[in-house]
């Protein structure tokens, strides 16, 4: 049986969401359009939305880009500086009986904001595609799901239903991923979760539980 690829995507994928929303905020907060925004990082619209939705896709280097264009590309400096390495071996500090001083980050999501939902709906997705990629076969299944949900003639959902059967033959699957309205539709009428083993799916709703209670991330004595 396949296994989750990584215990703890959910958690990255919270982190790059909220990421994006600080971007979001601060650039309107400057008084930035996206298009004199854009200008400024040198980069398309396209990718900056990309960024601002706590899309993966974008580099490491983009993001730090549009940071320093905000004038918050300090935050990133912290983790490549000597401010939370050891102290050198032999040093006073390191021989210190001081207690060593500790950074805590509890991290949880948003309950009024339906943060968990769209994280689950997201990991679930996102691992039934990485499936499907593993064994192409099973947009078959995936065909034959919809073909059945049509058959049953629910009219509100048939436009979805018709979008997904192009998103199947193209695998355009970023129309799904995304954090527009209609791309959460899409998600709450898709084939796609029907693909997962109930391992990988119970493994996506632990870590949403987990996240919804909060997640300490840091030193822990």
């Amino acid at each position: 049986m396949p296994a989750f690829t990584d215990t703890t995507s959910v958690l990255e994928r919270h982190l790059l969401l909220q990421l994006g929303d600080r971007i979001k905020r601060l650039r309107k907060a400057q008084g930035f359009g996206t298009v004199e925004m854009a200008k400024r990082v040198g980069i398309s619209r396209t990718t900056l939305a990309a960024v601002e939705a706590g899309d993966p896709a974008p580099t490491m280097g983009t993001y730090l880009r549009v940071m320093s264009v905000l004038g918050v590309a300090g935050d990133l400096a912290l983790l490549v500086s000597d401010t939370f390495q050891p102290a050198p071996a032999n040093s006073a500090a390191a021989s210190s009986k001081r207690a060593i001083p500790q950074v805590q980050v509890r991290v949880r999501t948003d309950p009024s904001r339906h943060e968990a939902q769209d994280l689950q709906s997201m990991a679930l997705h996102k691992e039934a595609i990485r499936l499907i990629q593993d064994d192409p076969a099973l947009l078959d299944r995936a065909r034959e799901v919809l073909r059945r949900w049509r058959a049953q003639g629910d009219s509100r959902s048939d436009s979805l239903w018709s979008e997904w059967e192009t998103i199947l033959a193209n695998q355009s699957w970023r129309k799904a991923l995304g954090r527009t309205r209609r791309a959460q539709e899409l998600r709450q009428a898709s084939p796609l979760p029907t693909l997962l083993p109930d391992a990988i799916r119970q493994e996506v709703l632990a870590q949403v539980q987990a996240l919804k209670k909060g997640v300490v991330l840091g030193d822990q004595e």
